[in-house]
């Protein structure tokens, strides 16, 4: 039996379609009868695809006898160097044919397997290539002032545009959301009022100000940070050019209208201290925020950010590591001294209340009931033996052999290919992703042998009951090297390990 496998990722007036696809693959076949596979919608650049992995079941079952698999062309079956080879290796030992019906391969010669691979290389380097061109159009793009698309700022809504024939989009000021960006920007100023204070503010306005969402402390943040707002004017371009932002516009074209696109390269921008790495580029849109009430609350906004930076545990040796069950959001410990007693509470029901909370959660109990899960978890590690080392490293080795023959195995087709160039065999060597894989497996192997190793002897001697008894950066060091994290409420405590 044979298998006709097509794939088409986009709809494009210049691309085949997975019928004619088909069609081109029946005439390869000759009149013999033959199986569909065909995937829609989906890219080459992996074997996540639905009807390949079906097909390859089917021909690794041996129930439907398929003997044979045709394409309409190379690239249309993979675009990966690894995923390519492995599926050639699985043909050659179930004894299935491969063909193609544009490019003509002996498949039983290792000339023939070698030209396969070259020809998939390509159509690898191909798709990278476009990859790169996107990339590059991006930045382009982004550095010209267009839309580069993602969420419209609270304030603006976006309308078409052409900018020097090229079509793309501007924001325009949207006055009910003006006014609470503007009430944001007036009491920040101000360091009378907190967060919270500001945030509370805002959300007692219409809901048209705020597009029916909740403003919590993070937006009042992120609503600072953005320079989209501000006009950009001599002050700005001084301001960002002290930070060692890299400003794609002259000095001469902030003239105080327009606001200003940030890239800073860091997608997790709330924590964004550091704008040394910051592209700056005046956007097409009007600004409305003076810069000197825009800077004056930037410049508040990175000084509470140093002072955020890395704080020291005070209250409890699980701190950073303990979050509410019910959002995710950190626990704080919180000691009510007249009462004698503490308890852990939700963040973010204390800060934005839009967390229904953890429950009641003594902290004092909790932080015993941690430590007695920790001993268990402790106490059942500690016993393992030196033959159980030599196990683990044995099978260490025996990936780092496996590694070195698959690396042995992509050498000898190379060494097969007359006159390919070198940049075709570097490139080839540099797509063994899976073998990246498995390194990664072993070193996390060999860390936690390390780790468990470290515990023992640090501890060499010591009563494993008695581990309440360390001194507080101890406890801190000792949690941080057995816990990821901890998922607590009144009801429940579910505990991810490091160990």
């Amino acid at each position: 039996m044979i298998a006709v496998y097509a794939r088409q990722s986009v709809d494009k007036a210049d691309s085949i379609s997975i019928e004619s696809q088909i069609e081109m693959c029946s005439y390869e076949a000759k009149g013999e009868p033959f199986l569909i596979y065909k995937d829609k919608g989906f890219s080459g650049k992996n074997t996540n695809r639905p009807e390949f992995q079906r097909m390859m079941q089917d021909i690794q079952s041996g129930e439907k006898e398929i003997t044979k698999v045709i394409v309409y062309r190379l690239d249309r079956i993979s675009r990966s160097i690894l995923d390519f080879s492995n599926m050639m290796d699985a043909f050659g030992r179930l004894g299935v044919e491969f063909s193609s019906a544009t490019e003509k391969f002996d498949t039983g010669t290792p000339m023939g397997r070698a030209m396969l691979n070259i020809c998939i290389t390509f159509a690898q380097l191909e798709r990278e290539t476009i990859q790169q061109r996107v990339k590059d159009s991006y930045i382009s793009r982004s550095r010209k002032g267009f839309y580069m698309g993602g969420p419209v700022p609270v304030g603006f809504r976006k309308t078409e545009l052409s900018i020097n024939g090229m079509k793309t989009s501007v924001y325009v000021q949207v006055p009910e959301e003006v006014r609470l960006i503007r009430k944001v920007f007036e009491m920040y100023q101000d360091v009378n009022y907190s967060n919270e204070d500001i945030a509370a503010a805002v959300r007692s306005m219409p809901p048209e100000c705020r597009r029916n969402r909740t403003v919590t402390r993070a937006r009042i943040q992120d609503f600072i940070k953005n320079p989209v707002y501000v006009k950009a004017d001599a002050n700005l371009f001084h301001f960002f050019k002290a930070k060692g932002v890299k400003i794609i516009n002259p000095a001469e074209e902030f003239i105080g209208t327009n606001g200003c696109y940030l890239y800073t390269g860091d997608k997790n921008t709330r924590k964004q201290t550091d704008l040394t790495n910051a592209v700056l580029v005046i956007a097409p849109h009007e600004g409305f925020i003076d810069s000197d009430l825009w800077i004056k609350c930037r410049e508040r906004a990175l000084e509470q950010q140093k002072i955020k930076r890395n704080p020291r545990a005070k209250n409890t040796w699980l701190a950073g590591l303990v979050k509410c069950g019910s959002c995710g959001y950190a626990l704080v410990r919180k000691n009510y001294v007249k009462k004698n007693i503490s308890y852990f509470l939700c963040s973010r029901k204390l800060n934005d209340k839009l967390c229904c909370g953890c429950g009641t959660i003594n902290a004092d109990e909790f932080e015993n009931l941690i430590m007695q899960k920790i001993k268990e978890r402790l106490s059942a590690l500690k016993e393992f033996s030196t033959d159980e080392n030599h196990a683990d490293y044995a099978r260490a080795e025996k990936l780092k052999a496996q590694y070195m023959e698959t690396e042995n195995k992509i050498d000898n087709i190379l060494n097969s290919v007359s006159g390919a160039s070198e940049t075709v065999m570097e490139y080839i060597n540099k797509n063994i992703e899976q073998l990246h894989r498995e390194k990664i497996q072993i070193q996390s192997e060999m860390q936690r042998l390390k780790k468990l190793r470290n515990i023992k002897n640090e501890n060499n001697g010591f009563d494993w009951n008695e581990l309440d008894k360390l001194p507080f950066e101890r406890k801190r060091e000792l949690v941080g090297t057995v816990i990821q994290k901890i998922y607590a409420t009144e009801n429940k405590i579910d505990i991810i390990w490091k160990l």
